[in-house]
């Protein structure tokens, strides 16, 4: 199988090559939609770009569940296809959580719940610094990640610093422990982020809003998928 020829539709064999752990596998397939989406249609970023500082950036902060991530990353190149045949193994670069230091493409070793937003926060201000300011920073959390305060605290300060770079995708699977009166997408709108609210599984809807920036306040997109189980 080459790597030129992957599409989504490769997406599925490429999964079932990773036979490792599978406790989290629900967690991962509800971002592979997302994951394709950004990947495919979004993000200036790409193997031979993957050091460029003017790339956009991707942060997985759902880390716990990377198999959709790594399957992507293997579609489009950043990692060898039979790689993923090793998914998990002592000697293997694909753990469980995704690692920075050992992975082509990824941006952060996460794992850890509550941390990818204020790593983004920082991301932005740190390309600010530099005069980059046309790079994208997009994080993807899940709203079950969301009970975590520290994402609160990132959420009000990219609000307030109007971070137009910064992008939250929430996979929203109805997994959270607690209600939210606005819902998810008013979290982020109290905080002065543009919203909007799509499927998690329409590509050109995903597309759409995750284009639909307006550099002038950072921007959430809120995508529903099938309640996980």
């Amino acid at each position: 199988m080459s790597v030129a020829t992957l599409g989504y539709g490769d997406l599925p064999a490429l999964l079932g090559r990773l036979t490792g752990d599978e406790k989290h596998s629900p967690s991962a397939h509800s971002t592979l939609d997302v994951l394709w989406v950004l990947y495919d249609r979004v993000l200036r970023v790409s193997p031979a770009s993957a050091d460029d500082p003017a790339r956009d950036r991707f942060l997985l902060s759902k880390g716990h569940g990377p198999m959709a991530y790594y399957a992507v990353l293997a579609a489009k190149g950043f990692i060898p296809v039979d790689e993923l045949d090793r998914f998990g193994d002592f000697d293997s670069r694909l753990g469980y959580h995704p690692d920075h230091v050992l992975i082509p493409g990824v941006e952060i070793s996460s794992g850890s719940l509550g941390h990818g937003l204020g790593l983004g926060v920082g991301m932005v201000l740190g390309l600010r610094a530099l005069g980059l300011t046309q790079p994208r920073v997009v994080v993807l959390v899940g709203d079950a990640e969301l009970d975590e305060a520290s994402n609160h605290e990132a959420i009000h300060f990219a609000g307030a610093r109007g971070l137009g770079a910064l992008t939250a995708v929430v996979i929203d699977n109805h997994s959270r422990s607690y209600p939210l009166e606005r819902g998810l997408g008013g979290l982020f709108e109290v905080a002065g982020w543009d919203v909007r609210e799509v499927s998690g599984r329409d590509h050109a809807a995903l597309q759409s809003a995750l284009t639909a920036t307006s550099r002038r306040r950072p921007s959430c997109v809120v995508a529903a998928v099938e309640p996980a189980r």
